[in-house]
């Protein structure tokens, strides 16, 4: 079992930036890749991002290539997301998850088996 927890949203203006934290306990964090994906009103859940269990490996969403960073610090049980350049599209809740692969930095939402309870970013134009 994993527990995520989600901080660090809120409201920002538009070309501001944000980061996310994500905490996780309950077991090994470094077994899991890890991902970052969204929620917005109305959609489905989407992919943004993930990186494998040593940070080698990450993936990133065309929307957010350039803008959005991933990283983790293991010895923190920690993995982020830095984002820049916000834009009123990247309003969502923001959902981090767990793999149950270790080297996949996969966009596939059926690779992760667990999620925090999200955090809401506002962007407002």
């Amino acid at each position: 079992q994993v527990q995520l927890v989600e901080s660090g949203g809120r409201l920002v203006q538009a070309g501001g930036s944000l980061r996310l934290s994500c905490a996780a306990s309950g077991s090994t964090f470094s077994s899991h890749a890890m991902g970052w994906f969204r929620q917005a009103p109305g959609k489905e859940r989407e992919f943004v991002t993930a990186i494998s269990w040593s940070g080698d490996n990450t993936n990133y969403a065309d929307s957010v290539k350039g803008r959005f960073t991933i990283s983790r610090d293991n010895a923190k049980n920690t993995v982020y997301l830095q984002m820049t350049s916000l834009k009123p599209e990247d309003t969502a809740v923001y959902y981090c998850a767990a793999s149950q692969y270790k080297y996949s930095s996969s966009s596939r939402i059926s690779s992760y088996t667990y999620w925090g309870q999200g955090t809401q970013v506002t962007v407002s134009s």
